[in-house]
């Protein structure tokens, strides 16, 4: 059992990730910027570690060392959707919007499914309006039975929001309603930031802008081309993220299996397997996916070289930690090894009769098809899971999931027939976040089915359920969609 020992994470490069994560959650930034700092120190150049660093200097007020760290961060991945989001907002804190925007979209355009940036794309360009002014003016009518936009011009704040974002928005629809263009190979190419792409080309003839620079003295029009060649030389794909229900779940599945006396060496066996879990779940949810691979890796090595009799259930913990070389495959970007780890993991279950691990399994292979968007594939492999999904909670997520690939290959009929089975389950599980999420995707296939009138009642829920939870974020977010269906066709 020497491969065993608890490999102690004190002063090691995941367990200061770890500490700097903790203290940064207690509002210690000071702290936990060292910390950051030390693991720097271990592991120079780490992406996860300079974005989690330059968040700290960014609570401190220090911009020009969170710019710094959050561009190197992107030095050798030019892609990492952290580290453009953490560049995107140190520029808008220091005040340059314009460069904030580009990387707004650059990392909305590989999360589409991520709010934050799609709200910070909003937030840049409300700050670039208010400082250079809209090119031009849109007033809005209420007609039929509209009373939703009438209700909400009461509120002053509501509707100092529609004066300031009501010019663009036409061009700039960031929301997943879809592409306004019939340009279909194009449209097909880049999905939903079909409409970012409009909105740029849109900003190109406002000759203001054009002329004008950032801080750093690039040139706006330089920014925005560059943003439109970005978009225009890549395709789409679309991420999710696994629901923290499913982690928790999956925790405690192997907490139950081994908590159990053992034949031989019971509690050094139990301990080691629950200690390595939690350590690998622990780096995951740390943002060290390379940590936690490669713990993975080394428990599935270390246990594949024992015994039946001093591992119960083996195959079963094998299945497990193939399943977290796999999420943890997901996080770095490693697509194709990530399908075939959870494939492994569902071909183990299988064999062995294990209907939990088989339906973890498929919620994984569909969400690594979703990602790279194949959207069939995912569709196909969420419905065999489908009869396997125990609460309300995880129906919820599975047919939201379902619909939103539904809604991704244009079948906005199936999408809303999802939208509602989701927004079912959300009520029948109480979660209003859910019945918000649902709400908001049976608005958008309705959009498509152009049945307006009822997207804006659907939406109109949806800003209801927002109001409840206190989600402002979502509450200005669905009135700029609202705002975008009455301008277009009404």
């Amino acid at each position: 059992m020497e491969d065993a020992e608890g490999e102690g994470l004190s002063g090691t490069f995941p367990s200061l990730m770890a500490e700097g994560a903790l203290l940064s959650r207690r509002g210690e930034h000071g702290k936990a910027l060292a910390s950051f700092t030390n693991a720097l120190q271990l592991q120079a150049g780490d992406k996860h570690c300079l974005v989690a660093r330059s968040m700290c200097y960014l609570k401190l007020g220090d911009t020009e060392n969170s710019l710094r760290d959050a561009e190197a961060s992107l030095q050798n991945d030019k892609t990492f959707s952290k580290g453009l989001y953490q560049k995107a907002e140190t520029l808008y804190t220091m005040g340059d919007f314009e460069f904030a925007l580009v990387y707004y979209h650059r990392g909305h355009k590989l999360r589409p499914e991520l709010q934050k940036f799609r709200l910070g794309i909003q937030k840049a360009q409300e700050a670039i309006d208010n400082s250079v002014g809209s090119p031009s003016s849109v007033k809005l009518e209420n007609k039929g039975d509209l009373c939703f936009l009438s209700r909400q011009a009461e509120s002053k704040k509501v509707k100092q929001k529609l004066q300031v974002k009501a010019p663009k928005k036409d061009q700039k629809q960031q929301s997943k309603v879809g592409p306004i263009r019939n340009e279909k190979t194009e449209r097909q190419l880049l999905g939903e930031l079909y409409a970012d792409k409009a909105y740029l080309e849109k900003l190109l003839k406002d000759e203001d802008l054009m002329k004008s620079s950032t801080k750093h003295g690039m040139r706006v029009e330089d920014l925005i081309l560059g943003g439109i060649n970005y978009l225009d030389t890549r395709t789409e794909f679309w991420q999710q993220q696994k629901p923290i229900y499913a982690r928790v779940r999956d925790r405690k599945l192997m907490q139950q299996r081994w908590l159990p006396e053992r034949k031989r060496k019971p509690s050094e066996v139990a301990r080691y397997i629950l200690k390595s879990m939690e350590e690998i779940d622990m780096l995951l949810t740390s943002s060290c996916p390379e940590g936690s691979c490669k713990k993975a890796e080394h428990v599935l090595k270390t246990i594949q070289g024992w015994s039946e009799d001093e591992i119960p259930n083996k195959n079963e913990l094998i299945g497990n930690l193939y399943s977290c070389i796999g999420n943890a495959q997901i996080e770095m970007g490693q697509m194709g090894r990530a399908l075939q780890s959870h494939k492994m993991d569902l071909e183990i279950a299988r064999e062995n009769d294990l209907p939990d691990a088989v339906s973890r399994a498929l919620d994984n292979i569909g969400r690594v098809y979703a990602r790279i968007g194949k959207f069939q594939q995912a569709i196909d492999t969420w419905e065999e899971k489908i009869p396997l999904a125990k609460t309300s909670l995880e129906k919820t997520w599975l047919f939201h999931e379902i619909g939103r690939c539904y809604l991704e290959l244009d079948e906005a009929t199936e999408a809303q027939d999802y939208g509602e089975k989701s927004l079912q389950s959300a009520e029948e599980e109480g979660d209003v976040e859910w019945q918000l999420n649902a709400s908001v995707l049976v608005a958008q296939a309705q959009v498509k089915l152009q049945d307006f009138q009822s997207a804006v009642m659907n939406f109109e829920k949806a800003l209801e359920k927002a109001k409840l939870i206190h989600n402002d974020a979502a509450q200005q977010a669905i009135i700029i969609d609202v705002m975008w269906v009455c301008q277009k066709h009404y």
